[in-house]
């Protein structure tokens, strides 16, 4: 399928590696012009030549930056001649049990994992409507459908851009300008793999353990892969999509056990 976005233009975050990275592949083949902005110069670096490398690939930008701060978000954008895409990302807060949390903790999360899509949102959403195309994915958690007690600084933090989505992805649409949410399940990431150390730390056993005691409990069989995140988002993005908006996708293996 053509999915009609070949020469937009797209700003994925925390695309160095990850879920960001299969979501700027999955753009490139499509042959969108992308800007990717991540902290890591050298991994950004790596992936900016592995998306270039990919046939039909158009122009690849990258800018280091932390889109979770202003700074960060400013030259991320003004690396994009214009934003038709907008794939918002950014690394979830650490794990633990809330007591250990102080207000500073959850003042960070909010910055990263709320506020600072939202500021992207509003920095862009305006000129998607003149333009009268726009794509907004916001990459969360499957944590927003059923949450992770080690994760309560992200349960908090993405169910209120959740929350905050529902409201503006109804009024744009009229402008074929749609919000959507992407909720990963476990997928073969550093961030699962940092979260399943911790887990094996706090047991006392070896992270190994954990991995295969989780992968077991996915009716899948198996982690997800980044590819296919990628694939999802892209169609999400596409010309195609313009009739869906303010939705969560859970993508998971068929982990979570509930009908809604």
């Amino acid at each position: 399928m053509d999915l009609g976005i070949a020469g937009r233009w797209a700003l994925v975050c925390a695309a160095s590696k990850g879920l960001g990275l299969g979501c700027a592949r999955a753009l490139v083949r499509e042959g969108v012009n992308v800007v990717i902005a991540a902290r890591g110069e050298e991994a950004l670096n790596r992936a900016a030549e592995e998306l270039r490398a990919l046939p039909g690939a158009g122009e690849v930008r990258t800018v280091v930056a932390d889109v979770t701060t202003e700074a960060g978000r400013v030259a991320a954008l003004a690396a994009c001649r214009q934003v038709d895409i907008l794939v918002t990302n950014a690394g979830g807060p650490p794990a633990g049990d809330f007591r250990q949390f102080e207000r500073e903790d959850w003042i960070a999360a909010l910055d990263a994992n709320m506020l600072a899509p939202i500021a992207l949102i509003r920095a862009t959403v305006d000129g998607m409507i003149e333009r009268g195309f726009g794509r907004i994915i916001n990459i969360t958690s499957s944590s927003v459908k059923a949450p992770i007690d080690i994760l309560g600084l992200s349960n908090g933090a993405r169910s209120g851009l959740t929350g905050f989505v529902a409201g503006l992805a109804r009024r744009t649409v009229a402008h074929n300008v749609t919000i959507n949410n992407l909720l990963p399940g476990q997928f073969d990431t550093d961030r699962l793999r940092g979260n399943f150390a911790y887990v094996a730390q706090q047991q006392g056993v070896d992270a190994g353990q954990i991995a295969e005691r989780k992968r077991t409990l996915i009716p899948a069989g198996r982690f997800g892969n980044a590819d296919e995140f990628g694939a999802a988002c892209a169609f999400l993005c596409s010309a195609q999509a313009g009739y869906i908006t303010g939705q969560n996708l859970l993508i998971d293996g068929g982990a979570y056990p509930g009908t809604f």
